[in-house]
C-alpha cells in the first residue's frame, strides 16, 4: 500500500465541502433495537469512521412495508428519528458528513417481517429466488402481490416523508437505494417488472417508478442533498435484465435531468466480484455531470488510482471500514488493516461493531 493523494484532497459534493474522496459504504449489521430503532451502539459505530468524508448510513427502510430482515432500522416513526438524531449530532461533533440510505426491498421480504402478516410487495407478482434473514434463521422470500398504481403513488410518498425525517433527524442528505434486486431495482429490470401498464415494458416506463421517487425526494429536501444507487449487472436477490447497458444509461441521464449530487455505482457482482459481463461504466458516466462514486472490492491502491486518473470522483469502502474504524489514517501511513471478522457481521453487540482496535492499541 502507497500513500495516497488524490484520495486524501476534498471535494464539494452539493453544498457539503468534504475532507477526502473516501466514503463509507452502506453497510447492514441488523442491531437496531425494539421497534427498529438505532440502537445504543450506532452512534458511537459511526462516529468512530467520521474521519472519511463521507457516511452513507445501512440501509432503512422509509415504512414498515419496507423492511425485509430482522433488526434493520427505519426512519418512519418519531423513535426512530430521534435514535438517528443521536448518531448525526455524534458524527457530526466530531467533523464528519453522513447520508441516509433510504430503503424499500420489496418483493426481498417475509410475511412474518410485515404489518399483519402481510404479503410483500413488488411491481409484479413473481417470487424471488431468494432468501432473507428473520427470528426463525434464514427463510425463503414470500411471494408477493403486485402494487397498484394508487400503491404505487403511496409508496413515492412514503420515500418523500423520510427524506424529510432524514433531514429532521440531522442527516446531511439521503441516498435512494436503487441497487441490488431491491424495489425500485425490481422496477427496472424486466425480469422482475412484468407489468402491461404505464410502469412496465419499455425503459422510459420501467424507469418511471425511479423517476418519481427520486424527483419527489428531491422537491422535499432538495436535489443537492441526493444520491442514487445503481448495480447494472449484479444478479444479487435474483434480478436481472435482458439489456442493462441501454436501461441503467436512461436511468442516470433522468438522474441528471433532476440535478442530484451523485450517483453511486456498484461495479460487478454485488459481494466484491469485479469478473462479470462486459459493462462500460464509462459510458454510463458520460450521461452524469455531477458526483461520481463507485464501489466494490476496491482497496486503496485501487481507489487512489481511479480517483488519480479522474474515472471516479469517490470512492466507497464497506467491509475494510468495519474492521477499521481508522481507516484513513492506516491508509495514509501505509499501515496493515485489521482482518474482518466474518462472524460478526450481522446481528450481535458490540463485538464486531464498536470493538476493533485503532493504530496504537
Amino acid at each position: 500500500m502507497t500513500a495516497p493523494t488524490a484520495l486524501l484532497k476534498p471535494l464539494t459534493l452539493g453544498d457539503i465541502l468534504l475532507s477526502n474522496r473516501i466514503a463509507m459504504a452502506p453497510l447492514t449489521r441488523n442491531r437496531a433495537a425494539a421497534d427498529n430503532v438505532p440502537g445504543p451502539l450506532a452512534a458511537l459505530y459511526y462516529t468512530q469512521r467520521a474521519s472519511v468524508g463521507l457516511i452513507i448510513s445501512e440501509a432503512t427502510q422509509i415504512s414498515p412495508m419496507g423492511q425485509g430482515y430482522i433488526a434493520t432500522p427505519g426512519i418512519h416513526s418519531a423513535e426512530q428519528v430521534a435514535g438517528w438524531r443521536k448518531v448525526t449530532q455524534a458524527v457530526h461533533e466530531a467533523d464528519g458528513h453522513i447520508f441516509m440510505q433510504l430503503w424499500h426491498v420489496g418483493r426481498i421480504s417475509h410475511s412474518s417481517l410485515l404489518p399483519d402478516g402481510q404479503a410483500p410487495v413488488a411491481p409484479s407478482a413473481i417470487r424471488a429466488a431468494s432468501k432473507t434473514f428473520t427470528a426463525e434463521g434464514f427463510v425463503d422470500v414470500s411471494m408477493p402481490r403486485a402494487l397498484s398504481t394508487e400503491d404505487i403513488a403511496q409508496t413515492v410518498a412514503d420515500y418523500r416523508q423520510a427524506a424529510r425525517n432524514a433531514i429532521d433527524a440531522g442527516f446531511d442528505g439521503v441516498e435512494v437505494h436503487s441497487a441490488n434486486g431491491y424495489l425500485i431495482d425490481q422496477f427496472l429490470r424486466d425480469s422482475s417488472n412484468q407489468r402491461s401498464d404505464a410502469y412496465g415494458g419499455s425503459i422510459e416506463n420501467r424507469t418511471r417508478f425511479l423517476r418519481e421517487v427520486v424527483s419527489a425526494v428531491a422537491d422535499a429536501i432538495g436535489a443537492q442533498r441526493v444520491g442514487v444507487r445503481f448495480s447494472p449487472v449484479s444478479g444479487f436477490n435474483d434480478i436481472s435484465d435482458s439489456a442493462p447497458q441501454p436501461l441503467f444509461e436512461a436511468a442516470v441521464a433522468q438522474m441528471q435531468a433532476i440535478g442530484i449530487a451523485y450517483v453511486h455505482v456498484i461495479e460487478g457482482e454485488t459481494g466484491g466480484d469485479r469478473n462479470t459481463p462486459f459493462f462500460d461504466y464509462s459510458a454510463l458516466r458520460s450521461h452524469f455531470k455531477g458526483v461520481w462514486m463507485v464501489n466494490n472490492g476496491y482497496d486503496a491502491d485501487m481507489a487512489e488510482a481511479t480517483i488519480s486518473s479522474g474515472r471516479a470522483d469517490m470512492v466507497a469502502i464497506g467491509r475494510p471500514l468495519i474492521a477499521n474504524p481508522d481507516y484513513l489514517a492506516r491508509i495514509a501511513q501505509g499501515a496493515a488493516l485489521n482482518p474482518l471478522d466474518q462472524a460478526t457481521l450481522y446481528g450481535g453487540d458490540a463485538r464486531g461493531y464498536t470493538d476493533y482496535p485503532v493504530l496504537g492499541q
